[in-house]
């Protein structure tokens, strides 16, 4: 591999006399300089975040992703300064906030400093928000910073408006962290890679899981897609709506004879009740979350102010959101 000469800052006198420190000077916390040069900090002093979201399995790391990185460094250098913090075990060294790749690619080309910028006041949070925007995590290790934000006491709600997502984003993702097996194999198999499909499943296997288990052991289904669960949770809805009928008949054939007998009586004791017109025997309110029609549950009480459960037209599953990504689209005749 050729070795590409390190950046350099231009040439200048400083009062303070640091030209005459060597490679002591890229330890200083200094500033961008004032003609636009970075501050540069020597490889070798750089560790990399054992907690980094970015697996080696992503593709970010990929030969080809980073050949095609070098090739960028090697033509015009590292353009975007890393961000890094110091090292709290290991006086003198430094762990790499943001900017793993751009260190790997700079010393498999034999660079010796690379351009920085010292972000003591940086979280995980700031972490996965930072990759978020720059490169493409895969849902497991979106799932993964969320779950180390959430031990670490922020809440959901901080961490949706930090990633600038919504609380549903951030509740799908955090269910890939304590998925069944069965849903496990289903996932890390790449059978299913839509997190919004995954906890749709996960919810209808916490009611139904044998019905469930049954349906995900279809070899012919290779790829599990929107269209065939949308099918799977109406078959069951169907079949437990019939079950339920099948068990009202019953008692209601059991009784049909004494409420005929009473139907009489009943009337004449209440007397006959007028409907009011400008009234709603039971009010359905119909909203739009998600791409998605559904509607509001007002008699389940929500965790905090702003929020409700929704119930979804297509498929019927329960989930808590923020009133203000829903759209009230109509209030009619349950």
């Amino acid at each position: 591999m050729n070795t590409v000469t390190p950046i350099k800052p231009k040439a200048g006198k400083s009062s303070l006399g640091l030209e005459n420190m060597g490679d002591l000077s890229s330890l200083l916390d200094a500033p961008i300089a004032a003609d636009g040069t970075p501050s540069l900090l020597q490889l070798d002093l750089i560790d990399e975040d054992p907690g980094q979201p970015r697996k080696e399995k992503n593709k970010g790391y990929s030969k080809e992703k980073m050949e095609e990185l070098e090739n960028s460094i090697k033509a015009r250098g590292v353009k975007t300064p890393i961000s890094v913090r110091k090292n709290p075990n290991s006086p003198g060294r430094y762990i790499i906030n943001h900017g793993a790749r751009r260190v790997r690619a700079s010393r498999n080309l034999g660079l010796k400093t690379i351009p920085y910028v010292l972000d003591e006041d940086y979280t995980r949070l700031d972490q996965i928000v930072e990759n978020l925007q720059r490169e493409d995590l895969n849902a497991m290790e979106i799932a993964t910073i969320i779950g180390f934000a959430l031990k670490e006491g922020i809440k959901k709600k901080d961490i949706a408006i930090a990633m600038g997502k919504s609380n549903t984003f951030v509740t799908m993702h955090t269910t890939l962290l304590d998925l069944p097996d069965y849903m496990s194999e289903i996932y890390h198999s790449g059978r299913c890679s839509d997190v919004t499909l995954i906890y749709e499943l996960t919810m209808v296997g916490k009611k139904h899981p044998d019905e469930l288990k049954e349906w995900l052991q279809d070899e012919t289904m290779e790829e599990i897609t929107r269209v065939p669960v949308k099918l799977f949770r109406e078959y069951l809805a169907k079949k437990y709506v019939e079950k339920a009928s099948g068990d009202n008949d019953v008692d209601n054939n059991s009784e049909s004879q004494n409420n005929d007998n009473q139907g009489l009586d009943s009337i004449k004791e209440k007397g006959e009740k007028q409907d009011d017109p400008t009234k709603f025997k039971k009010a359905i309110i119909k909203v739009y979350h998600n791409k998605r029609d559904a509607r509001l549950l007002v008699n389940r009480r929500p965790q905090s102010e702003g929020y409700a459960w929704l119930k979804y037209d297509d498929g019927g599953y329960v989930v808590e959101v923020d009133l203000r990504e829903v759209s009230l689209i109509a209030v009619i005749e349950g």
